[in-house]
């Protein structure tokens, strides 16, 4: 059974100049515990695949699936890691991470000494008592990381975690990724404008056209793991894979491109 299922989903919005689609007969299966990366011309819907998935919102048409099951409202199995971090910026990094297990029932002796362990796993042991305002992006990134992941989610959604960080930092942010990732092995659909990243970090890449989006193509990513992020991009294989799925997705982002530029025209 397939952790994630799209069937013939379209998604269209309303506007105060008519009706927008984002989504045009979409269908996608992610396998359980498969790393699914998906690329994209900027505003053809990578985002909005992510809140059908997640319940946040519902198709026009077709039908969502997670574990089989369709997807009628927010569920405790699906972990969402946004652009921005959600963390709360009143409350300190170890109740931050203890406030999933804290909702679910879990007493506060407990839900604290599971926040512990993940904050040891995603190196933040020592930075308990500090407050959001107090940490660089990339611990912020692994304060959010350790409140989805100790949730142990069989999904979980990533909309650009890393986009704002810089260079180094999201390198290593990535290889923390993976390192997470194979503890629990969720199933990931990870959503990114970086084609090198979407190549390091998945199992497949899946290109999306220019909206209303469905999907172009789907390469499978058959580079060796466990994988550094850092070292990956440079081998042969990486660098044939970049050119061919390059091909797929260049056509995609000039016809967006050229789509922006005739309406500027226009106005």
């Amino acid at each position: 059974m397939d952790a994630i299922d799209l069937d013939g989903v379209t998604k269209a919005f309303r506007t105060p100049h008519g009706t927008y689609t984002a989504l045009h007969d979409l269908n996608l299966s992610v396998p359980a515990s498969e790393f699914c990366a998906i690329v994209g011309p900027t505003g053809c819907g990578k985002s909005t695949t992510l809140s059908l998935v997640s319940g946040l919102e519902r198709p026009s048409v077709g039908h969502v699936r997670v574990g089989g099951q369709p997807v009628d409202g927010i569920s405790s199995e699906v972990g969402f890691v946004f652009q921005n971090d959600a963390v709360l910026p009143w409350k300190t990094v170890l109740d931050n991470v203890s406030a999933g297990p804290r909702w679910r029932g879990a007493s506060k002796r407990e839900a604290v000494q599971q926040a512990r362990d993940w904050l040891l796993r995603v190196g933040l042991a020592g930075f308990e008592d500090r407050h959001p305002h107090q940490l660089s992006g990339g611990m912020r990134k692994r304060v959010a990381l350790a409140q989805s992941l100790i949730n142990e989610p069989r999904v979980l959604l990533m909309d650009e975690p890393f986009s704002a960080l810089d260079v180094q930092t999201r390198s290593i942010m990535s290889n923390e990724l993976l390192r997470l990732w194979d503890l629990t092995k969720p199933t990931v659909l990870f959503v990114t404008h970086d084609l090198e990243e979407a190549i390091a970090l998945a199992d497949r890449v899946v290109v999306m056209t220019a909206g209303p989006a469905t999907v172009k193509d789907i390469f499978t990513i058959d580079l060796p793991r466990p994988r550094s992020v850092q070292e990956i991009r440079f081998t042969p294989q990486f660098v044939e894979l970049y050119h061919e799925i390059w091909q797929s997705l260049r056509s995609e982002v000039e016809l967006t491109y050229t789509r922006s530029m005739t309406a500027l025209e226009v106005v």
